[in-house]
């Protein structure tokens, strides 16, 4: 792994969410995983270079910040080998792209609606 890493810790899924979307818009990162860490503190973990993690770790304090629930911010440029691959299998994540299946699709048109009398 060659990218930086981007950490931000909030208390609830709003915040943690309210901070990934803000990462996700402010730079070119990868939103790697929201990590549970215990009693409703979340950890949104984010990759891509040092500059562009450095912007997305600001942007995702912020709007967490504006709910009042940010609890720290890290930012490890070229972390070691085995720490991506640490996250990705030791850390327990409530949302991970790569285990996300896709929603089943109806292939019937929908019904138009029906006026009321």
């Amino acid at each position: 792994m060659n990218d930086s890493l981007g950490l931000v810790e909030v208390v609830g899924l709003v915040a943690a969410v309210e901070a990934a979307d803000a990462m996700s818009k402010a730079a070119r990162v990868h939103v790697r995983s929201v990590a549970n860490a215990d009693s409703g503190l979340l950890t949104v973990i984010c990759e891509g270079d040092l500059a562009a993690v450095g912007a997305a770790v600001d942007a995702g304090k912020a709007a967490a910040a504006r709910l009042g629930e940010c609890v720290g911010t890290n930012v490890i440029a070229r972390p070691g080998d085995g720490l991506g691959d640490m996250i990705a299998n030791k850390i327990g994540s409530i949302f991970d792209e790569s285990k996300a299946k896709p929603a089943k699709v109806d292939d019937k048109p929908a019904k138009p609606a029906q006026k009321k009398k």
